[in-house]
């Protein structure tokens, strides 16, 4: 089994406003951390190369990030241990805080590419119903 994610983020202005500038500017080059990084299998991208055109929800402010990768530590190990770390340190610049879980994780067979409805579908059921074997976050397990 490999690990899926989905985060989502409602931006705080229009991908082509100045104010966000810097995060688009870095999205190619963060991608492509990504996309080197052991343990990295997939991501979802339209022909711009990056997902954010993707129209996931209703909120046309919110964007999503769907990537596939060989285990936890593996996303950890970009997320937290590469160049990412320092613009989600950075995310209140360009993002409002959302009420609900922003991010999912859950397993899925070798070669499996998730499709956006599925990645939804696992986040509305963490929001719904809490951690599970379906739907999970970084979190601790309690079991």
């Amino acid at each position: 089994m490999q690990l899926a994610q989905l985060n989502i983020a409602r931006t705080k202005a229009a991908m082509d406003e100045p104010l966000m500038k810097e995060f688009v500017d870095n999205l190619e080059p963060i991608n492509a951390i990504a996309e080197s990084s052991q343990g990295f299998v997939w991501r979802l991208q339209d022909e711009s190369g990056d997902a954010t055109s993707i129209q996931a929800f209703e909120d046309p402010s919110l964007i999503v990030n769907i990537s596939v990768w060989e285990s936890v530590e593996s996303l950890k190990a970009f997320i937290f241990k590469t160049h990412h770390i320092d613009f989600l340190k950075r995310k209140s610049e360009w993002f409002d805080k959302l009420d609900d879980a922003n991010y999912v994780l859950w397993w899925v067979p070798e070669g499996h590419q998730p499709s956006v409805e599925e990645a939804k579908e696992r986040l509305m059921h963490l929001r719904d119903q809490g951690e599970s074997a379906y739907a999970f976050s970084f979190k601790p397990s309690r079991e």
